[in-house]
């Protein structure tokens, strides 16, 4: 069976899809030469993608983590790609079992295997959707299944936003969320910044645009703090990404890691 053959309904054949590419950076199996090809392009303009990706889904982890720890038991995890190990499902349920967790995606690999992992477990579940048609989501019946609105909600926009356009207006897209939102609610989110090192993210950013499903916008540590309007981010604010709440020994340079990272609390 060629790579063509094995992919589902949907899927684009002729561009690397940004979901199978970030499962290649991790070391999963459900990816394509295509994919594959596209990642060797990413890792030969910049050598240390591979540990920027294992950062990024490490922070991930430490959120969910931390906001299981605020007493919140439901969760919206948005471009939440192909599954792969410490799964939101998995770190949330472990931390409260009963933990209700609602993954939305629109990548067609990501969907099915998201369906298949999750067929025996009531609590969680996948929506297939783009999350710039926020009432596409929220409006889903997974999500009127899973999320009780009357109570805390955490929004998962991990390493997401920076596949939203200028024109299709990141911030609008994180408003339609937050408004849907309960006091007492939170948004945790990850993106790529053109700061630390511009020439590598102008680089990163041509290839996207030329061979992938998805362009990807690097923002200013500024833009990206304006993403949290309407939220209130807990400490140590929006950092790079292995700074936040770190677990293990921090790298002497962080600004190597070109993603910054927060958490924030719905400030009513």
């Amino acid at each position: 069976m060629t790579d063509t053959d094995a992919l589902p309904p949907g899927a684009e054949p002729d561009k690397a899809s940004v979901a199978r590419m970030y499962d290649a950076l991790l070391g999963g199996e459900h990816n394509f030469a295509i994919d594959r090809e596209a990642v060797a392009a990413v890792t030969a303009i910049d050598p240390q993608v591979r540990m920027l990706a294992r950062a990024n889904r490490a922070f991930l982890g430490r959120a969910v983590r931390f906001l299981a720890g605020q007493g919140i038991r439901q969760f919206i995890d948005l471009g939440s790609g192909i599954p792969t190990q410490g799964n939101v499902h998995e770190v949330a349920q472990t931390a409260s079992p009963g933990a209700r967790v609602v993954y939305v995606d629109k990548d067609p690999v990501a969907v099915a295997h998201s369906t298949s992992l999750l067929a025996d477990n009531p609590h969680a579940d996948i929506v297939d959707a783009d999350i710039r048609r926020p009432d596409d989501v929220l409006s889903s019946p997974q999500v009127r299944k899973l999320i009780d609105f009357d109570q805390p909600v955490a929004v998962l926009m991990v390493a997401i936003l920076h596949f939203v356009t200028p024109e299709e207006n990141p911030a609008g897209v994180v408003a339609a969320f937050r408004d849907a939102l309960p006091d007492g609610s939170w948004l945790a989110l990850s993106h790529a910044t053109n700061e630390d090192r511009p020439d590598t993210a102008a680089a990163v950013t041509q290839l996207y645009r030329s061979r992938a499903t998805s362009p990807v916008t690097a923002r200013s540590h500024d833009e990206i703090r304006d993403l949290f309007t309407g939220f209130d981010l807990t400490e140590p604010g929006l950092v790079h990404v292995p700074l936040w709440h770190p677990d293990e020994d921090i790298p002497e340079n962080p600004s190597e890691y070109w993603v910054y990272a927060g958490v924030g609390r719905r400030s009513g």
